[in-house]
């Protein structure tokens, strides 16, 4: 005798299991514009290569008749490929109790960090459903799965295994409807973080809970959406659509290892190296309040097509992205003039801090192009604490590991500066780099203030001094006494940087391993 009926009953529940919650919510799945969790995994990975952890898993009844009733759990589990790369991937199956997590899809969605960590893997979540809930009598919420009231005490903490995971290998989260509670944490438990514009919400508490612990009424949209977080720094970027963020997480992983132990993949360059633009040379325009395009910059410098933003509506007066040279991952910060001149915020000192931790943690070069006036300042500076936040970015760089490049484009000033330079860092300037304890006005106003009051026309006076002390903050004295490494024509700059990453790529290997640093403010 065979064991037929039991494979023909493992068939029949796999086959239950992919009908997620069935016809009916599938369908209104759709009708809301979302994909299913299965449909979001086929077109996340390479067709065929996804291979499913716990597909039996759930809860079975039986009716009168015998006739099996299979609820899977409620979370899609396993491994699979990116662009040929393995990757753990999971996320929850709103079809099912909103996605709020059965016994079952608790364990999987639990298991899913284990897994990366055990597999040394990068975890990609799709995300869609809050957290815990409130079961009706004590069950197990409709299932008539019973729920424990409590993880064991020998239970590890839930939180361990996702920070394992982050500090083992890389971590993508996409938000890709409602995402709240403890849903929400796993997403910005993330080194990238994507939303949807239109269809998703980021919450710790729903409309529910504000109004009832608050007397506050405010819709999902109001509370977490896209407008909301692109600002918030909670997510990285915003998605048009589902097959955008699934797009942008492939891109993102593209740059990347598959953990600490190994090394950025090195991608093939079609870009020449020696290229030289000629619109680099008139960029920065010579009246020093006027402003220019940073990502501009950054496009004719790194290889063609390869930059990619992170979190570009957070701490707008610094860009950080992920690119190339000469077909090496590096990570690009640079000032942008056109947000309080460039000046560091306490919110972009954050983003920084989190940027640069990512570089280090994966091994990327760090190329920082500088135009940095200081910290900003003001009531509204005080408040937000930003001394504070600039230290804990300058100490992320002064802690940080791997190869560090530095074109001074126009201004460095004050202790913001500092955060700039990386340790051991190699540094280039342009012509139109200026240095300084403060920026030319605000010295002047500071040094001359009774000078300029006493001035028949003090306006007059103020510009005269700013002028003259302008030009002496020329770069050639700086370069002369090898206070640099070289002052560059702007157009040797890709050349420059492609040469220099070419020099440091093969002690990259020594960097091999997980990161850890001291405290920081």
């Amino acid at each position: 005798m065979s064991w037929r009926p039991e494979v023909e009953e493992i068939e029949e529940r796999r086959r239950q299991a992919a009908g997620l919650g069935g016809e009916d919510a599938v369908a209104r799945q759709h009708e809301r514009g979302r994909l299913t969790v299965r449909e979001r995994v086929d077109r996340l990975l390479d067709p065929g290569s996804f291979r499913e952890e716990g597909s039996v898993a759930g809860h079975a009844e039986r009716d009168e008749a015998g006739r099996l009733r299979f609820a899977p759990a409620n979370y899609v589990l396993g491994v699979g490929k990116i662009e040929g790369r393995p990757c753990v991937v999971g996320g929850e199956d709103f079809t099912q109790r909103g996605g709020s997590p059965s016994p079952a899809g608790l364990r999987k969605s639990v298991y899913a960090e284990t897994l990366a960590v055990r597999l040394r893997l990068p975890l990609v979540r799709l995300l869609e459903g809050g957290g815990g809930s409130v079961p009706r009598g004590g069950s197990g919420g409709g299932s008539g799965a019973p729920r424990p009231a409590a993880d064991p005490v020998y239970a590890p903490p839930r939180f361990r295994s996702i920070a394992q995971a982050m500090a083992t290998a890389p971590v993508a989260s996409a938000a890709l409807g409602a995402v709240a509670g403890f849903p929400a944490a796993r997403l910005v438990a993330s080194h990238f973080a994507v939303m949807t514009r239109h269809t998703s919400q980021v919450l710790i508490g729903g409309p529910a809970l504000v109004e009832r612990a608050l007397g506050v009424a405010a819709s999902k949209e109001e509370l977490g959406g896209a407008a909301v977080h692109l600002r918030s720094g909670v997510v990285d970027n915003v998605a048009d659509d589902e097959e955008d963020a699934l797009a942008q997480i492939r891109r993102f992983l593209s740059y990347l290892p598959a953990n600490v132990d190994r090394l950025p993949p090195v991608a093939p360059c079609a870009d020449p190296t020696e290229r030289r633009e000629e619109e680099l040379l008139a960029l920065v325009p010579r009246e020093r309040r006027r402003i220019y395009d940073a990502r501009r910059l950054l496009r004719a410098v790194v290889d063609r097509d390869s930059l990619f933003e992170l979190t570009p509506g957070f701490g707008r007066s610094q860009v950080t992205a992920l690119a190339r040279l000469g077909g090496l991952p590096v990570g690009v910060w640079a000032n942008d003039p056109r947000f309080y001149a460039g000046a560091m915020t306490a919110d972009a000192a954050q983003k920084v801090r989190r940027f640069v931790d990512l570089c280090d943690t994966f091994h990327l070069p760090v190329v920082c192009f500088v135009d940095e006036p200081g910290f900003m300042i003001g009531p509204e500076a005080e408040r937000a604490g930003t001394i504070r936040h600039g230290a804990a970015a300058l100490f992320a760089v002064q802690q940080s590991s791997v190869p560090w490049v530095s074109v001074i484009v126009r201004k460095a000033y004050g202790v913001a500066a500092a955060a700039h330079f990386g340790p051991e860092g190699h540094v280039l300037a342009w012509p139109s780099a200026e240095t300084g304890a403060l920026p030319v006005e605000g010295g002047v106003a500071v040094a001359f203030r009774r000078e300029i009051a006493a001035a028949a026309d003090p306006e007059a006076r103020r510009a005269e001094l700013e002028e003259q002390l302008a030009a002496g903050r020329s770069p050639f004295p700086r370069a002369e006494s090898f206070g640099v490494h070289d002052l560059i024509d702007p157009r040797e700059t890709r050349p420059a940087l492609c040469a220099w990453a070419e020099s440091v790529r093969p002690g990259l290997e020594a960097l091999r391993g997980p990161r850890a640093f001291g405290p920081r403010p």
